[in-house]
């Protein structure tokens, strides 16, 4: 038999499995601290300086016709497969059930919704601050540039800023959001921004977008991880609705379920009490078995009838029928 102590790393995973999902006495929410609100407002600057920037077709907008003829998908050739399949980290699709299946399996573990909850908050933010910009500044991209040199704005494109980059600072961010320990946080929080930031240059290699479409897009999704913990509130009144209203319903399918059949007691019945006219009547005489049914007449008003066979012979001068015979003579002592 394995010990506890020969338990191998696969068993220890199987054996916290098996455990019945418990909700954690203690959940760290990230709370709106100073240093918080002064890096949301930081991040909020260089959104606008970005912007203002590519208005105005300053400097960054010729890095960006620089790199954009540097072509980078020519000039390094080999590694497009690979750019091919690393861009998918960035699409909203794939990334969000990937990291839906997860936060879906720690909301079931913990008897919690917060997971879930923040995730749907941050794609909404995502979906109306992200795709607002898009629309509204409504830049080209660098396959559809019409005037070198331009900041391709107001043109109906929808690449500024870039959808990409700031999917993936969200959805693999919320996971670094939503850590239960400081240094899972930290660790989570470095590996989203790498790999944010990888998605980002791997459409610049690509030629999908300029440069600082994925600086804007990388500052866009940081202010939504950012405002996270103004929505808590509201993310804890959303939980508390959905369990009141299972809850209900729970109650409601237990009240229109069919009442149990009763359930029958063996009850010892009691002889019948004799009824008091049957008890009190005396009974009628039974005839005996041996005599004939019907009314009885006395033994002298019988005829009598010669036994068959009798050895007697008839007297020729006595009646046919006559039982009477002569008297005998006493005969003296």
């Amino acid at each position: 038999m394995r010990t506890e102590q020969n338990l191998t790393r696969l068993d220890r995973v199987f054996a916290r499995l098996d455990r019945e999902p418990e909700r954690p006495a203690h959940i760290d929410v990230p709370k709106t601290s100073r240093h918080r609100v002064a890096l949301f407002a930081s991040t909020l600057a260089f959104y606008l300086a970005i912007v203002w920037l590519v208005v105005i077709t300053s400097w960054l907008v010729r890095l960006d016709w620089q790199v954009m003829f540097f072509r980078p998908y020519q000039q390094w050739s080999e590694i497009h497969w690979f750019v091919d399949y690393y861009v998918v980290l960035g699409q909203r699709g794939p990334t969000a059930v990937m990291v839906a299946a997860w936060l879906g399996w720690r909301s079931w573990r913990q008897h919690t919704l917060r997971p879930l909850l923040a995730l749907g908050v941050s794609l909404l933010l995502l979906n109306v601050t992200v795709g607002a910009a898009k629309i509204g500044m409504g830049r080209l991209g660098p396959h559809y540039a019409t005037t070198i040199g331009s900041n391709e704005m107001g043109l109906g494109g929808d690449i500024f800023p870039s959808g990409h980059t700031a999917n993936a600072v969200v959805t693999w961010g919320i996971l670094a959001y939503l850590a239960s320990t400081p240094r899972a946080r930290r660790w989570l929080s470095a590996l989203s921004a790498v790999t944010s930031l990888g998605v980002g240059l791997a459409t610049v290699y690509l030629g999908t977008h300029w440069l600082s479409d994925v600086v804007l897009g990388w500052a866009a999704g940081l202010l939504i991880l950012l405002a996270l913990p103004w929505f808590e509130p509201l993310i804890a009144r959303a939980e508390a609705w959905i369990f009141d209203l299972r809850d209900r319903w729970r109650a409601g399918r237990a009240g229109s379920a069919p009442a149990p059949a009763p359930v029958t007691v063996a009850v010892p019945l009691k002889p019948r009490a004799a009824v008091p006219d049957e008890a009190a009547a005396p009974h009628a005489p039974r005839a005996p078995v041996y005599l004939a049914p019907g009314p009885h007449t006395s033994r002298s008003e019988r005829t009598p009838v010669t036994p068959v066979g009798s050895r007697r012979p008839p007297h020729p001068d006595r009646p046919r029928g006559t039982t009477t015979s002569p008297a005998r003579p006493l005969s003296g002592g």
